[in-house]
């Protein structure tokens, strides 16, 4: 994300371009960059701080494993509704005008959350931010489909993903070190500030799109026929089920169930469940950054997103398993290595939005994203309503912590057996040399 092929854009204020297209300077692409972190930051952040305030919503609230499940699970059920709306707003209005509509709806959502009295209100508000921040990811990737070349499309997904990993970690011990100062509500009314500043730096600093004629005829064309083509597009067929089990359980584990499990099955104090948080993100960190670092050269010797997952995911499996069967012996070590090895599923998202044209990578990456999140609302509440009911049945939290997750690595062991066995004959959309405006470098 160091060289572009085009004149420079200043980034002084929201410069108008000619089309979707259009050149970023260097300058210009790493201010984008960085106004668009700084969201997905706070997106992750709100994200997963549920897994380390669970005991508070437990004793103030008391909630259950099902309830706690719900309310984790609300916020991506809000966020799965809106992918694809989002989809088709993306490629017909452009990532800066839509991220700042829906990043509005966040403040909202935390506002109300910061207010809730109740655990239907804390429900609703839950599911209100996750609408709201259902953009801070689909809306800068859409972008960089639009602007940059194949390789520095993967390495700036992965550094994105880096910058979440920062979020979930900031909502780690940080955030059991303000509440004392603040409580949970006073963080909420610190995340609706945070989200009114990131739509002040999208709105003054990313370009507008300003779609041609051409390119938005296109659009309407395509959008008029639905969503079916990329339903049935043969990349997305093979990588559906994946998302939804394995990229879906990773981030169910690394958001909520981690803590749960630390807690209940290992016996974790509330600190010593946040350091293992902590732990888990910040190789979460490590691992995305160091994706950025290596996936450009890899691209360039023939190792694309297909090969690097048909290698990798392998590992994934062997250390979930191990984590399960290891009961109240897999501490933080083993889900931190589970969380790790899975990174190479996110290498799909750049991959499906490769495989479309510019003219549809919104909605492609928004589709695909819904079938992620469905997968992590799914998971998060369904291994809740597993472990109480085999507790219900007289299982021991162990075993009803192990039973739960032993689902999940069935439905991640199928969703593997179906991208092995599903033919992906279609070719990526390639990006010309004169569309590409920031090199693979």
């Amino acid at each position: 994300m160091t060289d572009a092929v085009a004149e420079p854009v200043a980034v002084a204020g929201p410069p108008p371009v000619s089309s979707s297209r259009s050149a970023l300077s260097s300058r210009a692409a790493v201010v984008v960059f960085l106004c668009f972190a700084f969201a997905y930051f706070f997106s992750a952040l709100v994200r997963g701080v549920t897994a380390t305030l669970a005991p508070q919503f437990s004793a103030e609230i008391g909630l259950g494993a099902g309830d706690l499940g719900l309310l984790a699970g609300a916020y991506f059920i809000g966020f799965a509704a809106m992918q694809l709306p989002l989809g088709r707003a993306l490629d017909r209005f452009g990532p800066r005008r839509v991220l700042v509509a829906f990043i509005a709806v966040a403040v909202i959502g935390c506002t109300a959350f910061a207010l809730a009295r109740s655990f239907v209100g804390l429900t609703l508000a839950r599911a209100l931010i996750g609408m709201g921040v259902s953009a801070c990811l689909m809306a800068p990737m859409t972008l960089f489909r639009h602007r940059f070349g194949d390789a520095a499309q993967m390495r700036a997904n992965s550094w994105m993903l880096m910058t979440g990993s920062l979020g979930m970690l900031a909502s780690t011990l940080p955030v059991q070190w303000l509440l004392p100062l603040l409580g949970w509500r006073g963080l909420f009314w610190g995340l609706a500030v945070s989200f009114a500043t990131a739509m002040v730096m999208i709105a003054w600093w990313v370009p507008r799109d300003a779609v041609t004629p051409t390119v938005a005829s296109t659009v309407a064309t395509e959008q008029a026929a639905g969503y079916g083509a990329v339903f049935r597009h043969p990349s997305f067929l093979r990588f559906a089920p994946m998302g939804f089990f394995h990229y879906g359980g990773l981030v169910a584990v690394q958001s909520l169930w981690a803590g749960p499990w630390l807690s209940q099955v290992c016996g974790y104090t509330p600190a010593q469940t946040a350091l293992g948080l902590f732990a888990i993100n910040l190789s979460m960190l490590a691992a995305f950054s160091l994706w950025g670092v290596l996936v450009p050269r890899l691209y360039a010797r023939g190792w694309t997103a297909q090969r690097l997952i048909a290698r990798g995911v392998p590992l994934s499996l062997l250390l979930l398993a191990m984590a399960v069967a290891l009961g109240h012996r897999a501490t933080a070590w083993a889900w931190a290595l589970f969380c790790v090895s899975s990174t190479v599923v996110s290498l799909s998202q750049p991959a499906i939005g490769q495989a479309f044209a510019h003219s549809s990578a919104g909605r492609a990456l928004s589709a695909y994203n819904l079938i992620i999140f469905l997968g992590i609302f799914v998971l998060q509440w369904g291994i809740g309503l597993a472990v109480d009911g085999l507790r219900a049945v007289g299982w021991s939290t162990e075993s009803s912590f192990q039973g739960a997750f032993a689902l999940m690595t069935a439905g991640c062991l199928f969703s593997y057996v179906w991208f092995l066995r599903l033919d992906d004959s279609a070719q990526p959309a390639q990006t010309s040399r004169r569309e590409s405006t920031v090199d693979n470098r």
